[in-house]
């Protein structure tokens, strides 16, 4: 049975001892709030699902979004853009307890902020408020007793992939207009090997065979290395750059890559509208399907993990797949 006292403060101090579990106590000041919360939590340990609230009840969210931003952060490849939303969360949870976070609120903040920003944005958000209590619960011993409150949130929908094909003529005329070689190259990698801006610019001469065709890529956004072929196209670019003997292929960061793609398609130069780098490894994926290549053999070159992405990335001509049907 709980044991609950009146203080000389007019509080009233319950103490509940169980064998088998932690004693716990909690003051309240109302005696009716003390006896239900006493119910609430003999009846928990009386059918064994009993999760002490201690710690969750004395830890702000902001605390373990800060905790998790210094010391998880700094190891994953997405750092910055998760600073980014570390900040959006903080702004929408952060003076909650954990032990108050609830799927109301968390889907009230959905809600919100579909307002302001597109459902795939959302989507980022809720999945690292998710691995944020996923590591509290999990590595820091801060027990939810609801379990992950994310996890009962129906996601936004995501929106359609961007099905925007990137006509030959349209890379011959932004390479045309660059006055950069290193985008050029960049340009018709991207297009013959389907590689990521960040692959990209991290490649180094030590990555990359001109004998074998190939060039390796130890660091990628799935934390997979894997080898990509490179064609013939792919080659002669590489030379016409100049092949060194080491150091990075490209000066051009991966911000610095976008913005020199959308500088060279701006109406004063080759004026090609609705096109972004990142159409490029649209483009590439679909070509690779367009020249043969089975499933396994496409992934294996662009590094999707599932089926399910690599079709969004994929976008097949009608006119194409017309020839092969008898």
């Amino acid at each position: 049975m709980p044991t609950i006292r009146k203080r000389g403060d007019g509080q009233y101090h319950v103490q509940i001892r169980k064998r088998g579990y932690p004693t716990q106590t909690k003051t309240f000041t109302k005696e009716a709030d003390a006896r239900r919360w006493a119910t609430i939590i003999e009846s928990e340990m009386e059918r064994g699902v009993f999760v002490s609230r201690t710690e969750a009840e004395a830890t702000l969210v902001k605390d373990v979004l800060q905790r998790y931003a210094d010391e998880v952060l700094p190891t994953k490849r997405s750092e910055q853009s998760d600073k980014s939303r570390i900040k959006t969360l903080l702004n929408a949870f952060g003076d909650y307890r954990m032990a108050s976070l609830t799927s109301t609120q968390i889907a009230k903040f959905r809600d919100q902020r579909l307002q302001v920003v597109g459902p795939q944005s959302v989507i980022h958000e809720i999945n690292l408020l998710n691995r944020v209590l996923k590591t509290a619960t999990m590595d820091w011993g801060i027990a939810l007793p609801g379990g992950l409150p994310t996890a009962q949130v129906r996601k936004p929908t995501k929106p359609r992939g961007r099905d925007r094909r990137v006509a030959e003529a349209e890379i011959a005329k932004i390479c045309s207009t660059t006055e950069s070689a290193e985008l050029r190259t960049i340009i018709v990698l991207a297009v013959e090997t389907g590689m990521r801006r960040n692959e990209l610019a991290s490649l180094t001469w030590d990555d990359i065979d001109l004998t074998k065709q190939t060039a390796h890529l130890p660091n990628t956004k799935t934390d997979v290395p894997r080898t990509v072929p490179l064609s013939k196209a792919a080659v002669k670019a590489l030379k016409l750059l100049g092949h060194q003997n080491e150091g990075r292929v490209f000066s051009l960061q991966a911000e610095s890559i976008s913005q020199a793609f959308e500088r060279a398609c701006a109406p004063h130069r080759a004026n090609i509208a609705g096109v972004r780098f990142h159409d490029l490894r649209h483009e590439a994926t679909s070509r690779l399907f367009e020249k043969g290549l089975n499933v396994m053999e496409v992934a294996a070159i662009t590094g999707h993990k599932t089926l399910d992405m690599l079709k969004r990335y994929t976008h097949l001509k009608a006119e194409d797949l017309a020839k092969k049907l008898k």
